[in-house]
């Protein structure tokens, strides 16, 4: 990326009709802000990511905001994103679908920084902070909402600073675009610390966001982030801490998934047949492939090749909570697209007589809010990998489309992991047909193996819950356990293990 001053202002006024109209629509609302800055520094990518730059975001302007000591806000930079949204309408990067939905994801990125003293011109680190945030949604396909954490693991500015997550949020100033490519919301990036991060995930994001506003040198009304903040909003204020804890007592966890390092292991499975690459195990034993069988999975395969051809990013869905929102390209827990191609042969139902499963160190630290702020309020909890093929997700029997039951609490289907709990609340099932497959051409011949579902669900009993609280109750401490750790309960059939890193990285591709 390169700093550059854009054609702005009056001088694009003259030009507004060589300026894309996506473009045009942001930079307006940019403008209503800043009429004074008419040609704010920008920082761009060189190669643009539609001409197979690595950076998805064409520009980043930066804006000098003078806040508002009337307001207790605080000077400081705003930095604006462009090209989350439909810039250019032509399909060279989103799928243009009309303009009543979404303009691309539907969004753009904003961030605040405290302005320091003697301070000329922003820093620059926030632009690739930004652009970071946007490969995961482009790579992904999952949209970004108001109340939303992001675990990032060290200093947003690669320095000493306690600054090492994000929360989002609707930005304070910049209002809703209309395009002509669709609707465009600004979400706005929000500095926190590791502890603020974890009380967002054990209670909820909108509840701590609006504990950091209440806290001027936390953010303040505008939630400007102040990298060199030394104190969480709990050492500032202690009574902010029984708010939380009330919070989660009260409401739960509206944290409903996480993308993770995990895996499951059927432990009932018999051993694959590795001499025979024409088996299926999709029921309880293999079984070899007819002919017939194999032409007619040749034939679904060539249906979902061609299906899977076409170069526009496929159309998908938000299931987030905001019922406000228009519906975005995908929400990041279920896939559309995938299902019309995948055979309903090939996604049936497996019960499991006993499973393993896998987390690494962050993931497992969660497992304790699964279970008392999720699954005791009757909701569910999804772990998704990282790696896209598998998820875990624990759900309530009050579940609609539930698939697995008191009497075969273990039940795979497509590459997902459910586990479900007893109690009585409904909520909605998260599913995903997408199904993973080897196939070796020889000639003119298809040889398929077929793996095992990926997706699990098991239900446990409201006592089991509390049984397992009790057990994981280490988990919940913030100091570092020493891994390898190992979780059984083998009347039920069940085990866990928490195990390092470098375990899945190997497991990675």
């Amino acid at each position: 990326m390169d700093e550059v001053r854009p054609t702005s202002g009056a001088q694009a006024h003259g030009l507004a009709s060589l300026f894309p109209p996506g473009l045009q629509a942001i930079y307006g609302e940019c403008r209503r802000l800043y009429p004074d800055q008419a040609n704010p520094l920008q920082v761009t990518a060189i190669v643009k990511y539609w001409l197979g730059g690595p950076d998805p975001l064409d520009y980043i302007s930066m804006y000098r905001n003078v806040g508002c000591p009337a307001q207790d806000i605080q000077e400081h930079w705003h930095y604006v994103s462009f090209g989350l949204s439909d810039l250019y309408g032509d399909n060279r990067v989103h799928e243009f679908t009309g303009t009543e939905g979404p303009s691309g994801f539907g969004f753009e990125l904003t961030f605040r920084l405290k302005r320091e003293v003697g301070e000329t011109a922003p820093p620059t680190w926030p632009a690739e902070l930004m652009q970071g945030l946007a490969r995961y949604v482009f790579q992904s396909e999952n949209t970004f909402c108001s109340g939303d954490h992001v675990s990032w693991h060290s200093p947003l500015d690669n320095s000493e600073s306690r600054i090492q997550h994000m929360l989002l949020t609707e930005d304070p100033q910049m209002q809703p675009v209309q395009t002509p490519f669709g609707s465009v919301s600004f979400l706005q990036i929000v500095g926190v610390c590791t502890e603020e991060l974890q009380a967002a995930q054990q209670w909820n994001g909108q509840g701590i966001l609006e504990l950091l506003r209440g806290v001027h040198v936390a953010g303040g009304p505008w939630l400007i982030t102040d990298m060199r903040r030394g104190e969480t909003i709990f050492d500032i204020d202690p009574h902010l801490q029984e708010r939380v804890d009330q919070g989660i007592e009260t409401e739960g966890s509206n944290l409903s998934g996480v993308s993770a390092k995990c895996v499951w292991d059927d432990l009932s499975r018999p051993p694959e047949d590795e001499e025979d690459s024409r088996s299926i195990c999709i029921g309880s034993q293999p079984r070899r492939l007819s002919d017939k069988d194999t032409e007619q999975i040749r034939e679904a395969l060539r249906k979902g090749l061609e299906f899977n051809s076409k170069t526009a990013l496929p159309p998908i869905n938000s299931q987030r909570q905001s019922h406000d929102r228009p519906q975005s390209r995908k929400d990041s827990l279920e896939s559309e697209s995938s299902a019309a191609i995948v055979p309903h042969e090939l996604v049936r139902t497996r019960q499991l007589e006993s499973v393993h499963l896998k987390f690494n160190q962050e993931s497992g630290t969660l497992l304790p809010l699964c279970l008392r702020g999720r699954l005791l309020h009757g909701r569910h909890f999804t772990y998704k990998s990282i790696n896209g093929d598998t998820a875990i997700t624990f759900v309530s029997t009050g579940v609609e489309g539930a698939f697995a039951t008191e009497e075969h609490p273990y039940a795979a289907h497509g590459p997902w992991l459910q586990v479900h709990t007893q109690t009585q609340t409904h909520t909605h099932t998260l599913t995903h047909t997408q199904m993973y497959s080897m196939c070796f051409f020889q000639t003119q011949c298809i040889y398929l193996t077929v793996c095992s579902p990926s997706s699990l669900k098991i239900l446990l009993t409201e006592e089991f819950v509390e049984q397992m609280l009790g057990d994981l109750q280490e988990l919940n401490t913030r100091e570092e356990t020493k891994l390898p750790k190992e979780y059984s309960w083998p009347e039920k059939k069940l085990k866990i293990s928490v195990l390092p890193d470098s375990v899945f990285d190997n497991l990675l591709p």
